[in-house]
């Protein structure tokens, strides 16, 4: 395949140096201006999880492709977007009259309905998706990692020959697909974990501080639960990840995510300790909802002062 990711971020470029590696041809669409300041390669240290225990980082100078316009008449294959959520209706509007035949991968954390937030692109070249990696850059140097597992799923039909063709692409570099069968559902309950994690963000001011604080990983349990009558409302059913961190009392969340899933030498770490991401959008988006149902969120509310525009 030919493929196109939009933009040059953590997510877009894990993914298309797996399946440069794979075989395909990728290249990155970036602002104009950003060609020249990103330059013509990638340093990656990353974590690779398809590979054994003892292979899995990777140190690697990677020699990347952009450029800062999208042709009507071009020849891609797949058109990558994983973008933050507050940039998904700009990035759809520019690539609508550009999107041509390409099927075009929706791999967001997104709060709203997908299938709305695509339009004017036609839905039927639409694949949902979720990634399974993070990180973050620092300069020019790329520190992450991947997962194995990705995730997929419809909205109340069965998958079309555009969806399969990506879950075989995916397949074939070595990845393992679970299809949710509730997608939507799915989508929120995982928006509403990583808005727990950003409102620790806002009072600590980095991922890492918070991913270093048993306290502050604690507090991630404590927002999860204040979350559950938005989630509802909204009409999602809690996944296994939301009813756990939800039930158990928050000084167990957070003993387990500091001594199990966040060590200092653990993979999970590495990937969130690098993360810069603004927080705050995602914050707003919940909090929204939260008033519109008339629910008290008052974790929630006490960071609202602390998001910056």
């Amino acid at each position: 395949m030919k493929i196109l990711f939009l933009g040059r971020g953590t997510i877009g470029t894990l993914y298309a140096w797996a399946f440069e590696n794979a075989g395909h041809t990728v290249e990155f669409y970036v602002r104009e201006g950003r060609k020249m300041q990103y330059g013509s390669h990638v340093n990656l240290e990353i974590w690779d999880a398809r590979r054994s225990k003892k292979d899995r980082l990777v140190k690697e100078k990677w020699p990347i492709v952009t450029h800062e316009e999208i042709k009507e008449d071009h020849d891609y294959d797949l058109i990558f977007m994983s973008v933050n959520p507050e940039q998904v209706s700009s990035v759809v509007n520019y690539l609508a009259p550009r999107v041509g035949n390409a099927t075009v991968l929706f791999f967001n954390n997104f709060w709203q309905d997908p299938r709305l937030a695509v339009q004017p692109i036609p839905v039927s070249q639409v694949v949902f998706g979720f990634p399974g990696g993070g990180g973050g850059f620092e300069g020019n140097n790329l520190y992450g990692g991947v997962y194995k597992t990705v995730q997929f799923g419809t909205f109340e039909y069965a998958p079309t020959r555009r969806d399969l063709e990506v879950r075989k692409l995916f397949a074939e570099a070595g990845f393992k697909i679970v299809v949710k069968k509730n997608l939507q559902s799915w989508l929120w309950n995982h928006f509403a974990f990583n808005v727990a994690m950003e409102v620790e963000v806002l009072k600590s001011g980095s991922f890492k501080k918070v991913i270093s604080s048993p306290e502050a990983l604690a507090g991630i349990g404590r927002n999860v639960k204040e979350m559950i009558p938005v989630l509802k409302a909204k009409g999602s059913k809690l996944d296994v990840m939301t009813r756990v961190v939800s039930a158990l009392p928050p000084r167990v969340v957070g003993f387990l995510m500091s001594n199990v899933i966040f060590s200092p030498n653990s993979m999970a770490y590495a990937l969130v300790a690098h993360n810069h991401f603004k927080v705050g959008y995602a914050v707003k988006e919940v909090i929204s909802e939260a008033r519109k149902h008339g629910i008290q969120a008052p974790r929630l509310y006490a960071v609202e002062s602390l998001i910056k525009e």
